[in-house]
């Protein structure tokens, strides 16, 4: 028995429907008061071994030591009272209850033992709010919030509980590079506090930033244990992949003239608040074959523009055309068939996928109406199953069972790729893409970055938006920084740079 450790897990195996091996023969020690990283592909089994942990699933085989004693975790309330938090990838949050009672709930603050104290509760998260700059409004309900705002009451619900052990699920993944800072700075206070933390994240400069150890997993396994300091980015990148990975960017020369999207002065309110324009007079030109990015802090008008393009969004005013056909009016069929539009969504299951369908049937879920998949209103079951598992192969999403697996049943990761496939093999003129890379690790990032490209060289228009600064540089021919809804300002070619995007984004002009 080592004192030492705050997690020992042995010999952890987890087998799936008897035939998918998530997890094999993991050996994994956590020492109290470091911050260890878990990594590895997306599919690697970094989500399954952490909910094995929190006590969601139980494990085929093996043993979990925590603080040196054997336990059996059974559920989550059993690892929350062995001092274990876990923030998830995918939210657990009532969508119809504010903040303050998602992030309180089976701890709420009370009077006479009975009765919430919704004021004292809401004093005792402000000043962890305060206190780690996790700010959001606790009145609020995730159904009306941001994407941020609902992974920033995650972290607040783990905070809120003490926890000793916290484990944290890609927790960065939607946060912008401000956030995230701060974020990190979460991390850092919590270890000197004490507390341990195991942290899943692709993001190799957060490990190198804040993490002690870091252990790699590939097809379920464990690779190796690496001490951060000494270990190179390089070398985690080939230990995650198996392979030395390429450089992609964007091959800029200028764009023939050839306007596919064209935006005249549009204005959009916010989508939460009505009494609130969230873009102001917004115009933009993207033509055959050019990748133009919107840059900016989350919440400065991205998710109105991407919504008043794709018809999610009903437009205040101002006029959009593909092709000098005028959509304002279009419906979301409509702008996917006649005018050719594909959208890669920021929020993947709201808008990406019918998580109880299986991957088959969501590959094909815009055109199962389109000839080459039916006719007179029978389904081609052959058709359908070819170019889903096509997809589905192509983009390596793992754990598919040759696209018959459940999309709910999936890691986030392999959503995303889902997702991904679906819109760029799409017959498309423009594609919107939101964040395609959330919570992807390196090797597919460099697999999804190059297929935009093509998808560039085939003559699509694309319009990317990311609060990944590097994506951004790595894709564009131009770059539009927005802030507060107006638009700062642009850069093209040569012109784009990190230290220039930065300084639009806090508002100055260049």
């Amino acid at each position: 028995m080592n004192n030492n450790l705050a997690i020992e897990m042995k010999n952890i195996t987890m087998i799936f429907n008897k035939k998918i091996i998530a997890n094999n023969n993991i050996n994994l020690k956590v020492k109290k008061g470091e911050i260890h990283a878990i990594i590895g592909e997306n599919g690697a089994g970094k989500s399954t071994l952490m909910s094995i942990l929190f006590g969601l699933y139980n494990p085929t085989f093996g043993e979990i030591f925590i603080n040196g004693k054997s336990q059996i975790i059974t559920n989550p309330v059993k690892a929350n009272k062995l001092g274990i938090g876990m923030v998830h990838q995918h939210f657990k949050l009532i969508e119809t209850y504010p903040f303050w009672k998602n992030i309180s709930l089976g701890s709420e603050q009370t009077f006479l033992k009975f009765f919430i104290n919704k004021q004292k509760t809401i004093k005792k998260i402000t000043e962890i709010m305060n206190k780690y700059n996790l700010n959001i409004d606790l009145n609020k309900k995730p159904i009306n919030s941001s994407v941020a705002s609902q992974q920033k009451a995650e972290i607040l619900k783990a905070l809120y509980k003490e926890s000793n052990i916290l484990i944290f699920d890609e927790p960065t993944a939607v946060l912008t590079p401000n956030e995230i800072d701060g974020f990190l700075e979460v991390l850092l206070n919590l270890k000197k506090m004490g507390k341990t933390i195991v942290f899943i994240t692709h993001k190799m400069a957060e490990i190198k930033k804040v993490a002690d150890t870091a252990t790699v997993l590939r097809n379920g396994e464990v690779v190796g244990e690496f001490d951060v300091k000494s270990t190179t980015v390089e070398q985690f990148a080939t230990s995650m992949v198996g392979r030395k990975l390429k450089e992609v960017h964007v091959n800029y020369k200028e764009i023939k003239k050839d306007v596919i999207l064209s935006i005249e002065n549009l204005s959009m309110q916010n989508h939460n608040n009505h009494k609130i324009t969230a873009l102001k007079d917004f115009s933009l030109e993207i033509s055959k074959g050019e990748i133009v990015s919107i840059s900016g802090v989350e919440g400065n008008g991205q998710l109105e523009l991407v919504n008043a393009i794709t018809g999610l969004s009903k437009i205040k005013k101002g006029k959009i055309f593909i092709k000098n056909n005028l959509i304002n009016k279009a419906s979301v069929t409509k702008r996917y068939h006649k005018y050719k539009i594909s959208h890669i969504p920021e929020d993947r299951h709201k808008h990406g996928l019918v998580l109880n369908n299986n991957l088959i049937d969501n590959m094909v879920l815009q055109d199962i109406s389109q000839k080459k998949f039916s006719k007179f209103g029978f389904i081609n079951f052959n058709a359908v199953q070819e170019y889903g598992q096509n997809i589905v192969k192509k983009y390596d999403v793992r754990n598919s069972q040759s696209g018959y697996a459940i999309a709910r049943q999936l890691s986030g990761g392999n959503q995303q790729k889902a997702i991904v496939g679906r819109e760029l093999e799409r017959e498309s003129d423009l594609i919107v893409i939101f964040q395609p890379t959330r919570g992807l690790d390196i090797g597919s990032i460099e697999f999804i970055h190059s297929e935009i490209l093509k998808a560039k060289e085939k003559g699509k228009a694309i319009l990317l938006i990311s609060y990944e600064l590097s994506e951004i540089i790595a894709l564009s021919d131009r770059v539009i920084v927005l802030n507060s809804g107006n638009k700062v300002g642009e850069l093209k070619g040569k012109e784009i740079n990190i230290d220039k995007i930065g300084l639009m984004m806090m508002g100055e002009r260049i």
